[in-house]
């Protein structure tokens, strides 16, 4: 019986957070109990997506009423990235700390030439116009991971994926954004591959994410985050 009632709960929890990918429900995502319930949806993405990289460390419970306020505040910021970045997909998805996330994917063929890293023309348009989000959203934090396909080694896409994931993080730096606000830049290779395929566009990408800082989540727990 015991063992039943955790799968019920298990099975719950995963229900959350197939709700919670969806775009406009900032108020679910950010309902949720606490830092210690975040940990576990956390963790549960994190086997996919290295959930539990992005968001701010905090300690302590972070609350219902705090946590829809963050939520609606990043709908906004979605919405604004939408309007904002033509050429990327951008999704709402929940950090570490069971707090709504935005996450912004640049296909690698947009932004780089087959197996280089520096930066297409046409991609710098997009960054300048991201880089504008980033810095009118000052309050969000930003990780920057990028992804190569399977078709090489590690030896190979490590690197690669380091040095594109560091080209992207160069170029929104390069047009004012705060070096302090892009907390983490890594390089997974092909790694959390979105299709199982050996060569895969979808799979090489630099995905960006904006989750809330910790003075967003301050503010949201003093009520003043708009």
């Amino acid at each position: 019986m015991k063992n039943m009632k955790m799968m019920a709960a298990g099975l719950c929890m995963l229900t959350v957070v197939s709700c919670q990918t969806k775009q406009g429900t900032g108020s679910l995502l950010g309902g949720g109990a606490g830092a210690v319930i975040g940990g576990i949806v956390g963790n549960i993405i994190g086997k996919n997506t290295k959930g539990t990289a992005i968001g701010a460390a905090i300690g302590g419970a972070i609350g219902a009423g705090a946590g829809t306020l963050i939520g609606r505040h990043m709908d906004k910021v979605a919405q604004e990235t939408a309007a904002q970045v033509q050429n990327a997909q951008i999704e709402q998805i929940t950090d570490a700390n069971g707090l709504n996330c935005v996450k912004v994917t640049f296909d690698s063929g947009i932004l780089f030439p087959i197996n280089k890293y520096t930066l297409n023309a046409s991609s710098k348009k997009e960054l300048a116009d991201f880089a504008n989000v980033m810095k009118n959203n000052s309050d969000c934090d930003v990780a920057i991971k990028g992804y190569t396909d399977a078709s090489g080694n590690d030896e190979i896409n490590l690197p690669l994926s380091q040095n594109r994931a560091n080209a992207v993080s160069s170029y929104l730096r390069s047009n004012g954004v705060p070096a302090a606000q892009i907390r983490t830049v890594e390089g997974l290779g092909s790694a959390n591959p979105i299709e199982d395929k050996t060569v895969s566009q979808k799979n090489r990408r630099v995905e960006v994410y904006l989750y809330a800082s910790e003075d967003m989540i301050q503010k949201a727990k003093n009520g003043t985050l708009k």
